[in-house]
């Protein structure tokens, strides 16, 4: 576990493009949800909650939220390197086309998210941790049932 730090993640992403917050803790769920499924491994030590708009950090929350909703300017390069660059750059070829918003809507339909939330309705605040079990649980699912190419 801990390869490397979800803000090491976080610049790996934005050395592809500048991009919102939202769209940012999106991938970096979407990087943590999918190394954990495939390498049966946390990528990071932090662990995502069921906030209204999909998965978010606290810690990667605080880092980036003087920006609001603008836009986070592009890294000059990657803290990251070799492998796990690559890893990071195919959840980006398959999540990166989607903005913010379509991540959000993304995540709001599936079961880690939805299952945290519990009855909780979508436009309630919400800090309940997303398990990492129900993430693996999903993603292999998904991965079976191939929806995710």
């Amino acid at each position: 576990m801990g390869k490397t730090t979800i803000f090491e993640v976080a610049k790996a992403f934005l050395s592809l493009e500048a991009m919102t917050h939202k769209k940012l803790q999106k991938l970096c769920y979407y990087a943590y949800s999918w190394h954990l499924t495939l390498q049966g491994e946390r990528l990071f030590r932090n662990n995502f909650e069921a906030w209204i708009h999909g998965p978010v950090d606290p810690g990667l929350y605080s880092e980036y939220k003087h920006f609001g909703w603008q836009t986070i300017p592009q890294e000059d390069q990657s803290p990251i390197e070799g492998e796990l660059m690559e890893f990071i750059q195919e959840v980006y070829d398959s999540y990166g086309h989607l903005d913010g918003d379509e991540l959000e809507f993304l995540t709001h339909k599936e079961d880690p998210w939805m299952e945290a939330r519990g009855s909780i309705p979508e436009y309630v605040p919400c800090n309940n941790r997303i398990k990492d079990e129900v993430i693996k649980d999903y993603y292999l699912k998904e991965l079976e049932n191939g929806q995710i190419e």
